[in-house]
């Protein structure tokens, strides 16, 4: 069991049948009245952020998250396969469970697979990788003075905002959390 009152960012708990991660929290203790904890909490199943309001005596159910090291293999037909590096076991995820999470991801790399109870409910990209630039516009002399971007195409086929001086064919390393650009390779 957890208490409202232990909430840290990152904390999993069982409420209403619901599986909920802590995103921010605030202890708050106004002039008048008892202490409360005041957090955004994300529904893990469904993407959902809510904000709610706990006493910080409230007790919920703690959820166990099994976060497993698994290959992403490649996709077929709407399915993306994943391989179990320790078993060699193969599972198949469909496009509701995997999102957007495979964005900046490509075959061969390592993933973080999210279960609770044995039900995969979400993807965990590697936080930083590397990726070819397949394509953008080449940069003009001159439209620097303001820290220019322009849209570059990756090797998975997702698009980026990179500086000008970025050309096709270079390697640059990408935050997979924000979809940013971060430096060359």
């Amino acid at each position: 069991m957890i208490s409202a009152g232990d909430f840290r960012n990152g904390v999993t708990f069982e409420l209403d049948g619901q599986i909920f991660q802590v995103v921010d929290f605030q202890h708050v203790k106004p002039g008048k009245g008892a202490a409360f904890v005041r957090a955004k909490v994300k529904n893990i199943i469904s993407g959902s952020i809510v904000e709610r309001t706990f006493n910080p005596n409230d007790k919920m159910e703690k959820a166990r998250i099994e976060r497993k090291d698994m290959q992403y293999l490649y996709s077929d037909e709407g399915l993306f396969y994943f391989m179990d590096e320790v078993t060699y076991e193969q599972i198949p995820l469909n496009k509701e469970v995997v999102g957007s999470s495979l964005d900046f991801v490509k075959e061969n790399m390592t993933c973080k697979v999210l279960s609770h109870k044995g039900s995969v409910f979400s993807i965990e990209p590697p936080t930083f990788v590397e990726l070819l630039v397949t394509e953008t516009e080449p940069g003009f002399r001159g439209d620097t003075a303001q820290g220019a971007t322009k849209f570059a195409t990756v090797e998975t086929g997702a698009q980026v905002k990179v500086p000008l001086f970025i050309d096709q064919g270079e390697v640059i390393k990408i935050d997979t959390r924000t979809g940013d650009y971060m430096e060359r390779a």
